[in-house]
């Protein structure tokens, strides 16, 4: 990776036209071949870019250009389309390369497969009495994340989300809609669980006649003791 701190302008032509003025900015070159400018602003999203597949010229600025100040003409051109960024570099403060080496990509903690795991293994949070059957049910229209029996030998339904909304809800209902058709199972009532609820996703759970549950994530793998609480 290349960063380059430097006082630039920029111009993008194609699909769209865009000029940035002259200002000091961050342009990162990465090795799949992106060109980014950033300010010192704006949390991650960089003010113009050019994405791969394409490449970077670097020239020697004409006459006119010398004498406004540009030192350096980047050009990155899109290989796929007409798409074109030129950057005009005039006093370039900082300039150095960076092997990264290969990135293991974002793992993320808390996703529905560890809320799915962690439920499985503490069914009990459903209720007194609740039992598992399996995760993943099969479907039709896809797994069920959670099935379930409760203390009456009714089957329970269980969809986990992180960020629980309507179409969540509407997902649920579609299973339950197909699952109480089983004479095995029916009655099946469902429990919308997600670590969080939305107002609206709630009413229309409730509206339907199914359940929702607030899942704690932080206490479910052991990490907060809620018993030990102050507050």
């Amino acid at each position: 990776m290349r960063l380059v701190v430097a006082s630039c302008s920029a111009r993008y032509s194609g699909r769209l036209n865009a000029h940035l003025p002259l200002a000091t900015r961050l342009l990162v070159v990465k090795a799949d071949g992106s060109v980014l400018l950033h300010s010192d602003g704006g949390s991650y999203k960089p003010l113009n870019w050019m994405s791969p597949p394409c490449t970077l010229a670097v020239s020697e600025p004409d006459d006119e250009a010398r004498a406004a100040g540009v030192t350096q003409v980047w050009t990155v051109q899109h290989q796929k389309s007409d798409d074109r960024l030129e950057i005009d570099l005039y006093a370039v403060q900082h300039d150095s390369a960076h092997e990264l080496g290969v990135d293991p990509g974002l793992i993320k903690d808390g996703v529905e497969a560890h809320l799915q795991e962690l439920l499985a293994a503490q069914i009990l949070l459903l209720g007194t009495g609740h039992t598992l059957v399996r995760r993943e049910y099969p479907t039709a229209i896809g797994p069920v994340d959670i099935l379930a029996k409760d203390p009456a030998g009714g089957t329970v339904a269980v969809e986990i989300k992180r960020r629980g909304d309507i179409d969540g809800v509407e997902q649920l209902t579609r299973y339950l809609e197909l699952l109480n058709r089983d004479p095995h199972l029916a009655p099946v009532r469902g429990v919308f669980a997600a670590q969080e609820i939305k107002p609206q996703a709630r009413v229309l759970a409730t509206d339907r006649g199914i359940g929702c549950l607030v899942l704690d994530y932080d206490a479910m793998r052991g990490v907060d003791d809620s018993g030990s609480r102050l507050f």
